[in-house]
């Protein structure tokens, strides 16, 4: 099933939830508690009698989780995904802000790269600062709070096929097992789901999964914020691999609670900032003047690390057979170098994904092909931003595209744009927050406009 990226694009970012509910089908069952997860557990509750989501946690305890061991680092909410769960959760930005979150309009945020302030783009989408516990716990209790959600604590241990069709999923609880019996099944269990196995186990195809290994590097810290409304809520520094090798990048966000949330990273061998000095440090002596502010305040707490060996996808959509009653969701299908921020807006495409497919009124005794050929062209979007800005680190050795050359040059003279010319921001921004299509840069007016910035900026 081929269809136009631009218009699936253009297609998602405008769909809006149903005024009331119009189920198309019994029971639903969702594998994980993620945002992934709930946000399709947001869209199925439109249209399912009933919704289950099973996850090992205990999703009605509010903070981090040990599910999501990435929850203490910074994250960011594009605009795109910010767009989205505006439409989800109608007043979401206003519960945000009632619980500590603070809003980044355009002028409240600045972007540097290679140490030169990128030009604001006015009219751009608001954006939103704050914790991914915060977040995350406002989807949750966003969702929970729908009277067709239920949740059930224990680990799935496999799904039930009747034929070519899904029929279930096993769970086990306190060491007893049970099952789950559903007329949809979406898996959203994150990088490591096991969906794959199931399928080759109980006579499927298994997917192919393709991998870049990248061994990003984070470190965040927490300060004291004493500014209730800071002129700029979210700063954010990129570093050219060839100027800076040591120091990808940093940011800071104003977060809930009074506090600003820092975050350095660094790639393969580099890990900056592993220590409260080393952090401080860097923040004064490698990054802007506003960067140095942040890190003259206390400091709570001890400095937190990640690591991200790689990013890697499955390929569900080219199997040649595939369950009926089926779909997976969010980093189960793919994961991006987090650093881009692409992880939630990403996920919230996936549901508008869902909620497209479901309103078209499907046959659930048949696999999901159109769902899965929406979902590959979000993906393949976002693989392709992440991939294509990875392939210039000196460590990553591959697999280059066909054109590769070309194209990073194109994409280097597009970003180097972006510094001084707003037009040029402006779809820029647009691409990378998920909002259109990154086909939309490769028009020879958008590399023109680009050319001539570069050169008035000369």
């Amino acid at each position: 099933m081929s269809l136009a990226p631009a218009r699936v694009f253009a297609e998602l970012n405008a769909v809006r939830p149903p005024a009331q509910q119009s189920p198309v089908l019994g029971k639903a069952v969702v594998l994980g508690g993620s945002v992934a997860g709930l946000l399709a557990a947001r869209v199925l509750a439109d249209h399912a009698e009933s919704v289950v989501v099973i996850d090992r946690d205990d999703l009605r305890v509010n903070g981090p989780r040990p599910g999501v061991p990435q929850g203490t680092q910074l994250h960011a909410l594009l605009p795109g995904g910010f767009l989205q769960l505006e439409q989800l959760f109608p007043g979401f930005r206003e519960r945000a802000v009632a619980q500590g979150a603070v809003e980044a309009p355009p002028a409240a945020r600045r972007h540097y790269l290679d140490g030169r302030l990128k030009v604001t783009v006015p009219d751009d989408a608001d954006s939103l600062a704050g914790s991914r516990p915060l977040l995350e716990g406002l989807i949750r209790a966003q969702v929970l709070r729908l009277p067709n959600v239920k949740t059930v604590t224990a680990r799935a241990t496999g799904l039930v096929f009747d034929g070519a069709l899904t029929t279930g999923v096993r769970y086990d609880v306190g060491g007893a097992s049970g099952v789950e019996h559903a007329d949809l099944v979406v898996d959203a269990m994150g990088r490591s789901s096991r969906l794959s196995d199931w399928l080759e186990q109980a006579g499927w195809e298994r997917p192919a999964m393709r991998r870049m290994t990248v061994h990003l590097n984070y470190a965040t810290a927490l300060f004291r914020r004493s500014v209730a409304n800071p002129e700029h809520a979210l700063v954010l520094a990129l570093n050219s691999p060839r100027l800076s090798p040591d120091v990808a990048g940093a940011a800071f966000f104003a977060i809930e609670g009074g506090r600003w949330m820092a975050m350095m990273a660094g790639y393969a061998e580099h890990r900056p900032g592993q220590t409260a000095e080393d952090f401080v440090r860097r923040m004064r002596e490698q990054f802007p003047p506003e960067f140095g502010a942040v890190a003259g305040c206390e400091m709570l707490g001890e400095v937190r690390t990640y690591h991200h060996a790689d990013s890697r996808r499955r390929d569900f959509h080219a199997l040649r057979r595939f369950p009926a009653g089926l779909v997976p969701v969010g980093d189960a299908v793919a994961s991006f170098n987090p650093v881009y921020g692409q992880g939630i807006t990403a996920a919230a495409l996936h549901a508008a994904c869902l909620s497209t497919y479901l309103r078209s009124g499907p046959d659930l005794r048949q696999p999901a092909r159109e769902f899965l050929a929406r979902q590959q062209v979000v993906v393949d979007a976002a693989w392709s931003l992440s991939t294509s800005a990875d392939l210039a680190l000196p460590h990553v050795a591959g697999p280059y595209p066909r054109g590769h050359r070309l194209s990073s040059w194109v994409s280097r003279q597009i970003v180097a744009a972006t510094v001084t010319d707003v037009t040029t921001a402006r779809r820029f921004n647009d691409v990378v927050s998920l909002r259109a299509h990154p086909s939309s840069l490769a028009r020879p007016r958008v590399l023109l406009d680009a050319l001539r910035a570069n050169r008035r900026a000369r």
